[in-house]
């Protein structure tokens, strides 16, 4: 069992790892895209849609289906690929992304199948997950609800506002994630807008607050999976991560928010990328 465990984070690892690659070639092939906040968020939704979110390529509209919102739909570019990775539109669809006429707009749209949310304006996410928890919970569904969130969106007060709603209701079926990787378009979040103390301001909300490693695959699901198990509160997540993951150059660097790699820069990312997938499938 143990093995099996471990087999299948080694799996979910090369997917993440595919999908950072995938990433990279359709913003560089679109000279656009948020790439360092993508890079950051790729293993928390490898996790979620990979392992812990109930739904249905075939059936993206499923009534019973799990809710996930792309609160911080900037980084749609890595949504999409996780999206298409996991069966809901053909791959060659990631090729037209940032052209003329495509489906594939440079934030979410509910165009797009699995596509919950038209995000982007932030501070949205969260106020719409509640009600989605709340709906669930008055159709008697058996979904849950899961929105992640940037940390530099931690500034827009209608977040608070949800999350003081969610709390009333205690809504065990709402997770909130925060993609906490410190930076964001203006700077480091502590000198645009200090976010501490982070916990203890969720848990005066009435949350149960967890924190885990959020580019560490097994440390991922673990906390997911507890998140899963708590009763009579909403759960958050805090998801210290790295932003520009897998990229040395981009790695906790501000100007990577929205940077798009020179050919050369494109050559060295896919080369450190593809030297970890090698190794994930030895």
């Amino acid at each position: 069992m143990e093995q099996l465990t471990l087999d299948k984070i080694q799996n979910l690892k090369l997917q993440a790892e595919l999908i950072r690659k995938r990433t990279l070639q359709i913003i560089y092939a679109a000279k656009a895209g948020h790439t360092g906040g993508s890079l950051s968020a790729i293993d928390v939704l490898t996790a979620l849609y990979f392992e812990v979110l109930n739904v249905d390529p075939l059936r993206p509209d499923w009534p019973e289906r799990d809710r996930f919102v792309m609160s911080k739909g900037h980084s749609v570019e890595a949504l999409y690929c996780v999206l298409s990775a996991r069966g809901f539109f053909p791959d060659a669809l990631l090729d037209t992304y940032g052209q003329f006429n495509t489906q594939l707009f440079g934030h979410p749209t509910r165009k797009v199948p699995g596509v919950e949310l038209n995000s982007g304006a932030l501070g949205h996410g969260l106020p719409v997950a509640v009600g989605m928890a709340l709906a669930a919970r008055m159709d008697k569904s058996s979904s849950r609800c899961y929105v992640l969130m940037g940390d530099g969106e931690q500034g827009e007060g209608s977040v608070y506002e949800a999350a003081m709603a969610a709390g009333h209701y205690r809504l065990n079926k709402l997770t909130a994630l925060i993609d906490r990787n410190h930076l964001q378009i203006s700077g480091k979040t502590e000198d645009v807008m200090c976010l501490e103390p982070m916990v203890d301001r969720w848990k005066s909300f009435g949350w149960e607050v967890f924190e885990t490693d959020g580019n560490d695959m097994a440390a991922l699901l673990h906390c997911l999976a507890l998140s899963a198990r708590v009763e009579n509160k909403p759960s958050l997540i805090i998801s210290h991560s790295i932003k520009g993951k897998g990229v040395s150059y981009m790695e906790n660097v501000a100007k990577w928010h929205h940077g798009v790699p020179s050919a050369e820069q494109f050559e060295q990312a896919l080369k450190e990328i593809d030297t970890r997938i090698a190794s994930l499938t030895r």
